[in-house]
């Protein structure tokens, strides 16, 4: 899926993304340092659109609220639906991110439409 944040000036910066569905809300991780981390602490407003890998878009845009997730509960909840969907893929990221030393700096993102 394709995630639009904003940056200050109103400009929209779209990012391919991983994403999973649980209890009717989207969940996303990144970096903790990403830039669309630090344009969510400033605008909850995002816009979501299906698309491929490279991220060119192959739908419709559609406005959304996101919110950066702290709570374990609902970390546990987002990764447990991310590696449903992406199965090894998702714990290949882990062990990736593990030995990079970057997994307890992911940020989790949860989106509700």
């Amino acid at each position: 899926m394709s995630l639009a944040t904003f940056r200050k000036n109103g400009a929209e910066v779209k990012t391919p993304v991983w994403f999973a569905a649980a209890d009717g809300r989207l969940y996303v991780f990144t970096a903790g340092e990403s830039g669309k981390v630090k344009r969510l602490r400033r605008s909850s407003r995002v816009r979501l659109a299906p698309c491929d890998a490279r991220g060119r878009v192959r739908g419709e845009w559609r406005d959304a609220i996101a919110r950066l997730v702290t709570d374990g509960a609902t970390i546990r909840r987002g990764h447990a639906a991310l590696r449903r969907k992406y199965g090894w893929q998702m714990i290949a990221a882990d062990v990736l991110s593990r030995l990079a030393r970057r997994y307890h700096r992911r940020a989790w993102i949860e989106i509700q439409l």
